[in-house]
C-alpha cells in the first residue's frame, strides 16, 4: 500500500527515500572513496619522510593503489570503514536533501512558473549540506581512521582501532564527546561547497533538459543531469576535501591539538608550501571517478525509489 500524499510529502518519508538511494550508491562507489583517502595523504608521509634521515615515501597513482591494496590487504579490504560511511549517510545524505526540499518547496518558494531561481539553489545546497554534514561528522571522523588502518598494519604501526564502535570510544575517552566533532568546520565547508553544486546544478540542470528539449522525465535525464552535478561538485570541493582529510587524519596530543595543522588555513598553506597549488587538487581524478558513478547511482535510485512510492519527481 502507498503511503498517501500527506505522507509523501513529508520530511521524514523524503529522508528515509535519499538514505536508501545513498546507502546503494555508497556500497558500489565505496573503494573509489578509500583510494582516495590514501592519495590524499601520501604527500604528507613524503613531506614527514624528507625530513627524516630515511629516503622519502615513493608516491603512487589511483590505480597503484587501488592494486596494493587488493593485493597486500586483501579484496574486502577495499570496503574498509563502509559500515561508518554508510551510518554517516543515513545522516547527512537524510538531512541534506530532506533539508534542501523544504527549504524550496516552503521557504524559498518556486516562481510562480514553477521554476526555481539558481541563486536560491545555491543556498538552499549550501545550508542544507552544512547542517547534514555537520551532524554526520562523528560518523565521517570514523570513517577515515578506520581506511587508513590497513596502511598502517603494512607499515608495522600499532592499529589505532579495531572496529567502528572501538573507533567511537577510542575518540570519546582521550577527547570527549566534542572529539567526535574534530575537524568538522573543513567538514562542513566541503559539504556546503558540494551540495551548492551538486543540488543546485542537478535541479537547474534537470528541469532545464525537461523545459528546453525533447528528452522527458525519466533515467536519460536523470543521468545526464547527475553527470554535470558530479562534475560541479568535484571541482568546487576538492581543495576542501584534501585540507579535510589531512586534518581528520592527523595524531593529536594530549590535550586534543592537533600535532601537525592548528586548523583548516594553517592547512591549505602548508600543502601549498609543501607540495604547491596542484597539490590542493590532489585526488580530483578518484573524486570525480567515484562522484561520477556515485551521482549517478544515487539520482537514479532516488528517482525511482520516489516514482515507486508514488512521490513526484525531484
Amino acid at each position: 500500500m502507498l503511503p498517501d500524499a500527506s505522507q509523501r510529502n513529508s520530511f521524514i518519508f523524503k529522508y528515509i527515500l535519499s538514505s536508501t538511494a545513498a546507502t546503494v550508491a555508497e556500497v558500489v562507489t565505496y573503494p573509489l572513496d578509500l583510494t582516495k583517502t590514501r592519495l590524499q595523504v601520501q604527500g604528507e608521509r613524503s613531506a614527514v619522510a624528507s625530513t627524516s634521515s630515511g629516503p622519502p615515501a615513493p608516491r603512487h597513482g589511483m590505480f597503484r593503489i587501488a592494486v596494493g591494496i587488493a593485493r597486500d590487504e586483501g579484496v574486502l579490504r577495499l570496503w574498509q570503514g563502509v559500515t561508518p560511511a554508510i551510518y554517516r549517510h543515513f545522516v547527512y545524505t537524510g538531512v541534506r536533501m530532506a533539508a534542501y526540499e523544504h527549504l524550496r518547496e516552503n521557504v524559498f518558494h518556486r516562481n510562480e512558473d514553477g521554476t526555481f531561481a539558481f541563486w536560491k539553489s545555491i543556498v538552499c545546497g549550501a545550508v542544507a549540506g552544512f547542517t547534514g554534514q555537520f551532524l554526520a561528522s562523528p560518523a565521517d571522523l570514523v570513517k577515515i581512521q578506520m581506511q587508513m588502518e590497513g596502511h598502517r598494519r603494512l607499515q608495522g604501526l600499532p592499529p589505532r582501532v579495531h572496529n567502528m564502535w572501538h573507533a567511537f570510544r577510542t575518540v570519546i575517552d582521550h577527547n570527549g564527546v566534542r572529539g567526535l566533532w574534530k575537524g568538522w568546520m573543513p567538514n562542513c565547508q566541503r559539504a556546503a561547497l558540494v551540495n551548492m553544486a551538486d543540488l543546485a546544478t542537478y535541479d537547474k540542470l534537470k528541469h532545464w533538459l525537461l523545459a528546453h528539449t525533447a528528452l522527458k522525465d525519466d533515467v536519460i535525464t536523470h543521468s545526464i543531469s547527475s553527470a554535470g552535478a558530479g562534475f560541479a561538485a568535484a571541482i568546487v570541493s576538492t581543495p576542501a576535501d584534501v585540507v579535510k582529510t589531512r586534518i581528520m587524519n592527523q595524531p593529536y596530543d594530549k590535550s586534543g591539538r592537533g600535532t601537525l595543522y592548528h586548523g583548516s588555513i594553517d592547512c591549505l598553506m602548508q600543502t601549498v608550501r609543501a607540495e604547491g597549488f596542484l597539490a590542493l587538487y590532489k585526488g580530483f581524478v578518484p573524486i570525480y571517478i567515484r562522484m561520477a558513478p556515485w551521482s549517478l547511482t544515487f539520482w537514479v535510485s532516488y528517482e525511482k525509489i520516489r516514482y515507486l512510492t508514488g512521490a513526484s519527481s525531484f
